[in-house]
């Protein structure tokens, strides 16, 4: 009796170890591929799988996205800079017994083919691409890892560039250039906003010039404006335009009562007057006489006869005037008299 209850303990036994070598349970993303005897015969899941202990093997299968990051790689670009680029791809498996069947491990050959696509197409594109064009790079990765994958049954959903480490001499070369580019661009804005204002300052001119008083009022606006603030200098322009016409009175009553009078001149010609500086000189008259050339000695005229000595009056030589009675002859010595 002792020797049935010890087998019947161990056919138990066995048959415990069978059960559960033959139940399996699958989750929901889960799937399982069933081997029997080392052929393919289907896959189950989800829930409860019932196996043939040694004779069926079932591998496990997720269904679920798989974040796949790429480690940095060492690329150059098309314009010879070196840099170092990592990113991430995203893929599921959409074929559980090719993913099986035709790869041995689809996690690391999804992960070496997402390195060489991500050298050979980084490889290709130029810096200035690399840093803003990484949409269409993106896509270009997505594109040719999955081509390679959809043999294997595994489907790449996206694949983006994380980080681009670039040298620190090609960095302080790009802060150089981005700066200049800012200068640029603020040169051209600022130039365009004085062109703007000196379109708009030309208009108002031209409208300001119909009218001049929208002159004077501009001019008051503007000593308001400098008034507002609390300074000792007040500067108020004023256009030559509002002094021409008093500058034009004053021309104009030059000489009048108010105006002073001009000093007497001094007489000019004839004897000297003491106290008088510049009279006893030659006259504007005498000046211009003696710039007159000499003509030099007129025809001689004969002489009249001789008036007789004796009887009758004798009369004068002609511009020639007698002194009258009583009055002193003039000197010779004396230039002529002008009265």
């Amino acid at each position: 009796m002792a020797v049935v209850g010890v087998v019947v303990v161990v056919i138990l036994l066995f048959a415990l170890i069978a059960i559960g070598m033959s139940v399996r349970v699958l989750r929901e993303y889960e799937r399982g591929v069933i081997f029997r005897l080392g052929r393919l015969i289907a896959t189950k899941g989800p829930g409860l799988i019932l196996l043939i202990p040694l004779i069926d093997r079932m591998v496990k299968v997720e269904l679920r996205t798989v974040t796949l990051s790429i480690p940095p790689q060492e690329v150059i670009t098309r314009d010879n800079v070196p840099c170092r680029v990592n990113a991430v791809a995203y893929f599921r498996v959409v074929d559980q017994n090719r993913a099986v069947v035709e790869v041995e491990n689809y996690l690391v050959a999804t992960s070496q083919i997402s390195q060489t696509a991500l050298r050979s197409v980084l490889g290709k594109a130029e810096l200035d691409q690399l840093l803003s064009d990484r949409e269409r790079l993106n896509e270009d990765l997505q594109k040719i890892i999955d081509e390679s994958t959809e043999p294997w049954g595994v489907k790449v959903t996206a694949v983006e560039i994380k980080d681009v480490e670039i040298p620190d001499q090609m960095q302080r070369a790009m802060a150089r250039q981005a700066e200049a580019e800012r200068e640029r661009r603020a040169k051209i804005i600022n130039s365009e906003g004085e062109f703007q204002a000196a379109q708009k300052l030309t208009d108002a001119a031209d409208i300001i010039s119909t009218n001049p008083a929208s002159l004077q009022l501009r001019y008051l606006q503007t000593l308001l404006e400098i008034g507002s603030n609390q300074n000792t200098t007040v500067v108020f322009p004023l256009p030559m335009d509002v002094i021409e016409p008093f500058l034009g009175r004053a021309d104009h009553n030059r000489g009048g009562s108010k105006a002073k009078p001009d000093a007497p001149r001094p007489p000019r010609g004839g004897e000297p007057v003491p106290g008088v500086e510049g009279s006893g000189l030659p006259t504007d008259d005498d000046t211009a006489l003696a710039d007159v050339p000499d003509p030099g000695p007129g025809p001689i005229v004969p002489p009249e006869d001789d008036a007789p000595a004796t009887g009758g009056s004798s009369r004068p030589a002609p511009g020639v005037t007698e002194p009258d009675e009583g009055e002193t002859p003039p000197d010779p010595d004396l230039p002529p008299s002008r009265s």
